[in-house]
């Protein structure tokens, strides 16, 4: 199972506050663990208090309004850019060959100079799972999970995302239960 390019949904029994409905693009997936960014829970900062701490001029109003996202509990000092195209940026893991996610200063001065890939979601911190912990949570019935699409990462509002990843997946809201089982 390889879930690079897949949404990790919570389901309603999932008990950690750092996921509870939430919706996680997971951006790398193997025998060492897997790592993957939250792209619905956004913090009470804005892409100009970023820009600002780290001494990056411009940006206009819309831009500089965005929110950053609150992107897992791992390395909350950290910004990450889940972005499309992948462009040229120093520091990129490529997720698929149209999405990668940057970590260095040259993407985050781009957007202020309105030079950045079309579509870019900032945010501090990751979701981690150490080797076989994903493997596990999937089994226990954390997760649910299914491809992943540009549209709910880069569109879809952040409140309504865990519920359109849930309604993308057929699954009927009203009956979901929070309760795990196994047959």
């Amino acid at each position: 199972m390889n879930l690079v390019n897949h949404f990790l949904i919570a389901m309603p029994s999932l008990a950690d506050p750092n996921f509870r409905r939430t919706v996680t693009f997971v951006c790398a997936h193997g025998e060492d663990g897997a790592m993957g960014i939250v792209i619905n829970r956004p913090l009470d900062i804005d892409l100009g208090e970023v820009f600002d701490q780290m001494s990056i001029t411009g940006g206009s109003d819309e831009v500089r309004a965005r929110p950053v996202l609150q992107g897992g509990p791992v390395q909350r000092e950290r910004g990450f850019v889940l972005h499309e195209p992948l462009g040229a940026w120093e520091s990129v893991l490529p997720v698929t060959p149209e999405v990668g996610v940057a970590t260095s200063r040259d993407i985050l001065a781009a957007i202020a100079a309105g030079e950045g890939p079309r579509s870019a979601l900032v945010a501090l911190g990751y979701a981690g799972w150490g080797a076989g912990q994903l493997e596990r949570e999937m089994v226990e019935n954390a997760w649910l999970s299914g491809p992943a699409d540009r549209e709910l990462i880069f569109e879809v509002p952040f409140e309504a995302r865990w519920e359109s990843a849930v309604r993308r997946l057929g699954i009927d809201l009203d009956k979901l239960s929070a309760q795990a089982g196994h047959a």
